[in-house]
């Protein structure tokens, strides 16, 4: 198992959120188990530039921060379920309001995400 190098700095709030959503594809994992898209193949094919073995990994991280569960169904082949906890639901509208703010502003974060591109490569 990973063992972190640097202790993280819990001194805020917007630290300890930092810590817990951290990862690429977290918030949009929460956002599709809320969704109703709960199995692992679902959400694959919802994200699919990730691969599998990250969403794995941000997966079991958003569990061991409760914020998701897992159910393993005894079947032949295994079945896996994923669910929001109580308190992963409360996550939902700051997710939603930031999915909203982006919406809002895609046009002017699209062009300075792209210069930012272009100029990294000068």
């Amino acid at each position: 198992m990973y063992k972190r190098k640097i202790v993280p700095n819990l001194n805020c709030g917007l630290d300890l959120v930092g810590e817990v959503l951290y990862g690429k594809w977290k918030m949009r994992l929460l956002w599709f188990i809320d969704q109703g898209h709960k199995r692992p193949s679902e959400l694959q094919r919802k994200i699919p530039d990730a691969s599998r073995r990250v969403l794995n990994l941000q997966l079991k991280e958003l569990q061991d921060h409760e914020l998701v569960s897992k159910v393993i169904y005894p079947v032949v082949p295994p079945k896996v379920e994923y669910s929001l906890t109580a308190f992963g639901k409360s996550l939902i509208p700051i997710i939603a309001a930031i999915g909203e703010w982006g919406d809002n502003n895609a046009d002017r974060l699209k062009e300075l995400i792209i210069k930012g591109l272009s100029e990294d490569g000068e």
